[in-house]
């Protein structure tokens, strides 16, 4: 299955995905745009927590999630790749 997947980079594992579906498989968009969309969201919803007091400024406004595509192996693991669906 090809398709994006939300990524982020930690300093241990390298990238990893950074959304998880109930199965604990990586959660696989069918378009760039979708997981676009999800990770502004994402980055919304830390402003507004902001907003209400609950994260501080620069936690908030850093966005570390993107977005590369990817194709799911039968195993569930993912594959980077270098081509767009």
């Amino acid at each position: 299955m090809k398709g994006f997947s939300i990524f982020i980079h930690t300093v241990f594992q390298g990238e990893v995905p950074s959304i998880y579906d109930g199965k604990d498989q990586p959660v696989v968009y069918a378009t760039r745009k979708e997981a676009e969309r999800e990770t502004v969201e994402f980055a919304m919803e830390r402003m507004q927590q902001f907003l209400d007091g609950e994260r501080e400024f620069d936690d908030a406004i850093t966005v570390e999630e993107y977005v590369v595509p990817v194709e799911r192996q039968p195993d569930g693991t993912l594959i980077i790749t270098n081509s767009e669906c």
